[in-house]
């Protein structure tokens, strides 16, 4: 049987062994120069036009954004369901309510209708996800908490490089989240980046991700542990260095996945919007378990069922709320490998596969 094609796969190199080869030289492990250097190239190379605070995972980021834009506990922020429960738990960990709306069927992401519908006098925020590397519907979603005077902070965990009109994602709110996990488009080893819509943000997240504390043993507020290494600040630059290549493979591979692919639904751009493609997601509108089960038995294609259980249908949250568009995308969702390491001839292997299965009803 030919080689298994894995839906994700870590790219690590000689660069990034180096890099922390050199900060264990130098005997600055914790929050230092290498710290600070990935912020501020993080923020240049994104073009974001705004500090960017490094924290020690995306969730954290998530968090300690919350916190330093003032949520707290009787507030209500909007987000979706249709995601990782990083969104919702971090908006519960500030003692706020995660309320659940729907997800616009083309591109996974929140409704801006729907936000619009889940507006009560407790409502302080919402929360986007440009899920799978397509940005939301920013604009309208803009539009819609100025006039209800709400505050907007981006869950851009897998959209690194994403863009909507010539704004790019972690640009448009309050702050901006993303994610520096192993599988997601550039990686520090573990971590988060957190772009900062104004100065009081970021002076806020820098006393939470530190204990409270600027100055040591001055504790301004009740904070965290939340500091990232200077090894996990080494690799998360020379990513930087490989991240734009890595996300024109991925463009490169969707386009081929999105000419060929027969029987399923493969994933709109919307006009304006750079898709990053963290995920490439189609709707297998019958029986997407069992299609994904027979590519790895019978081609051995690996692919991804993400959110199969949305949020609101989790334990700790047990909501009853009618989500049409985010119960059929838990269903149908099937997300196939797109990343850069595919050869051609692994492109035409998962389209041979999805195509035969497809024309099969597998």
């Amino acid at each position: 049987m030919d080689d298994f094609i894995p839906p994700a796969k870590p790219l690590i190199g000689a660069e990034e062994r180096a890099a922390v080869d050199r900060v264990m030289r130098s005997g600055m492990l914790a929050q230092g120069p290498e710290v600070k250097a990935f912020e501020e190239e993080f923020s240049e190379h994104f073009r974001l036009g705004r500090a960017c605070v490094a924290v020690n995972s995306g969730t954290s980021g998530l968090h300690l954004g919350l916190l330093s834009c003032g949520v707290k506990a009787g507030d209500e922020v909007i987000v979706p369901s249709f995601t990782f429960a990083a969104t919702a738990n971090s908006v519960a960990l500030t003692g706020a309510t995660p309320v659940f709306a729907d997800i616009d069927a083309g591109d996974f992401c929140l409704s801006p209708a729907a936000v619009e519908a889940s507006i009560t006098e407790r409502t302080v925020g919402v929360m986007p996800v440009h899920l799978y590397g397509h940005p939301a519907q920013m604009g309208p979603i803009m539009q819609i908490a100025h006039e209800h005077g709400l505050s907007v902070f981006e869950d851009a965990a897998q959209a690194h490089g994403a863009a909507l009109n010539g704004t790019p994602v972690g640009g448009f709110g309050a702050f901006g989240m993303f994610s520096l996990y192993p599988t997601k488009n550039m990686t520090a080893g573990e971590g988060g980046m957190v772009s900062a819509g104004t100065a009081e943000v970021e002076r806020l997240l820098r006393l939470y991700r530190n204990q409270g504390m600027q100055q040591q043993y001055h504790n301004e507020v009740i904070g965290f542990n939340a500091r990232m290494t200077d090894i996990h600040a080494a690799i998360g630059r020379v990513q930087l260095t490989k991240v734009d290549e890595w996300t024109t493979a991925r463009q490169r591979n969707a386009a081929f996945l999105s000419a060929n692919l027969q029987g399923v639904t493969t994933p709109p751009v919307a006009e304006g919007a750079v898709h990053v493609f963290h995920q490439y997601t189609v709707r297998v509108p019958q029986d997407r378990d069992g299609l994904a089960a027979a590519l790895r038995a019978e081609y051995n294609v690996g692919s991804g069922l993400f959110y199969p259980v949305p949020n609101h249908r989790l334990a700790p949250f047990q909501v009853e709320v009618d989500l049409p568009e985010t119960e059929r995308a838990a269903r149908e969702c099937l997300s196939l490998p797109v990343h850069p390491s595919l050869s051609q001839g692994d492109l035409e292997r998962i389209v041979t596969a999805v195509n035969a299965l497809a024309r099969a009803g597998a």
